[in-house]
């Protein structure tokens, strides 16, 4: 298996990949494209340690390769791997047999372009060169979608103040390639902020998630880790777990306090070394990803039980972050609601319904045990059965609090108090309006440049 490495890591944007098992044939085209940067494989594992460690833009293939050249089938395998991997990777295949149907099905798989032995080079040439712009302009678009975004939490919709500053967290560690752990209750919305931590940092791999919950204990071993044909009953096929998906990217384990000790030591023996070994395998695989764990669980009473490793809980927790849940984001429930009813009626192509002030009191006062995701299911039922122009309580399936029994506030501290009401009446005049400082002034009763001191003090952005 014959592997060239180079001192640097070149800028993959101008790195190609050649994969050929003919030693001339593999010279001749390193030299004929001799103007790009190129690395060199022999065979499919080859190709893919290669693709793994450069992340090359532009990959000439063959598709008869060892151990059985006179098939595609190793080929094809190749081409699949690669653009799981990397599905932005431009392939172009080569191979002696100039088969319609080969052509037709690499295109279908992905491959970028098509060529049958023997290849002109300078044809050759100019479709690599042109793979590397086609490459290149994507990347650029991508790049400006991400500048012209307001935000890289898409999804993520709040005024909460301790939400804003989980945020600026998350957004200046992104950077870096320390370990986050998410906390907080279901549906507080932890995947929406590994999703922009995914999108804040520098990884051009896939964001991947896994609810460690969610698997079977006896599938989540090769869930995670993949595993080698014939690693046990019905494994027909070689398969790449998540972690080697994730490669160059960002893998979220969700719920990852459910995760069995055996697979706990297995997860931190990557965390150390960053290479894995797959179900029935032996070769250990280098794997660059960046993990971020998440849980509902108190993690520190699963390490006093025994549930948790707590080394392991050392090399997730190199950032926490506790996120607060819905009823504690002042504001945020009729924010997350309106935005809610505005997103339906886009998707649905349906007028936007408001909201009865039965409704706004009773989104305000609810307790929100299932989070967000419980006040957009709500929602999501609530317009579809609604008959009137306003969404009300008893279609939200929520009782009015004004007719409940009068509650007491633990604390009589009069600032306290006046803050607390204060703060709650302008970020619910702000969620009412969206945002609109005028519109809000006048709900309020006051001036325009008064609501702006009032947040100033209350540091409401």
């Amino acid at each position: 298996m014959a592997i060239t490495n180079n001192e640097t890591a070149p800028d993959p944007r101008q790195l190609m990949l050649i994969v050929e098992d003919d030693l001339a044939l593999q010279k001749q085209l390193k030299w004929s494209l001799d103007r790009f940067e190129s690395v060199v494989a022999d065979d499919v594992p080859s190709a893919l340690l290669q693709f793994r460690k450069h992340n090359p833009a532009v990959v000439t293939m063959d598709l008869g390769l060892p151990p059985d050249q006179d098939s595609v089938a190793e080929g094809f395998k190749c081409l699949e791997k690669i653009l799981e991997l990397n599905p932005s990777a431009k392939v172009i295949v080569l191979t002696g047999q100039n088969d319609h149907d080969n052509a037709l099905r690499a295109i279908q798989m992905g491959a970028y372009d098509f060529w049958a032995k023997p290849v002109d080079p300078d044809l050759l040439s100019l479709t690599v060169e042109r793979a590397f712009r086609l490459y290149e302009l994507q990347e650029e678009n991508q790049r400006l979608l991400n500048a012209n975004r307001l935000d890289v939490f898409d999804g993520l919709i709040t005024r909460d103040g301790g939400m804003q500053r989980i945020c600026r967290t998350i957004e200046r560690v992104a950077s870096s390639d320390l370990t986050v752990l998410l906390l907080g209750e279901s549906g507080t919305g932890k995947e929406v902020l590994a999703q922009g931590l995914h999108a804040a940092s520098k990884r051009k791999g896939r964001f991947v998630a896994i609810n460690c919950a969610a698997i079977p204990e006896n599938l989540l071993e090769s869930e995670l880790f993949g595993y080698e044909k014939g690693a046990f009953t019905g494994a027909t096929k070689t398969t790449i777990g998540r972690l080697e998906v994730a490669h160059g990217g960002t893998l979220m384990l969700d719920e990852i306090g459910d995760l069995p000790l055996p697979l706990q030591a297995k997860l931190l023996r990557f965390l150390q070394e960053r290479v894995i070994e797959r179900v029935g395998g032996r070769q250990e695989i280098p794997v660059d990803v960046r993990v971020v764990g998440a849980t509902h669980r108190d993690l520190q009473e699963q390490i006093a039980a025994g549930g948790f490793r707590e080394d392991l809980y050392f090399r997730l927790a190199e950032i926490v972050v506790d996120i607060p849940p819905l009823r504690d984001r002042v504001g945020d429930p009729v924010l997350l609601a309106n935005a809610f009813v505005k997103q339906l009626a886009a998707d649905q192509r349906r007028k936007p319904l408001g909201f009865s002030p039965d409704a706004m009191r009773a989104l305000e006062s609810y307790n929100w045990p299932g989070n967000v995701r419980e006040l957009q299911n709500r929602i999501k039922r609530a317009f579809i059965m609604a008959d009137g122009e306003r969404l009300t309580s008893i279609d939200l399936g929520l009782l009015d609090p004004d007719r409940e029994e009068d509650s007491v506030d633990e604390t009589l501290d009069l600032r306290v108090i006046r803050e607390r009401a204060e703060r709650q009446a302008v970020l619910t005049a702000m969620s009412r309006v969206d945002g609109n400082v005028a519109k809000a002034a006048e709900l309020l009763g006051v001036s325009r440049p008064t609501l702006y001191d009032l947040m100033n003090k209350l540091e409401i952005k």
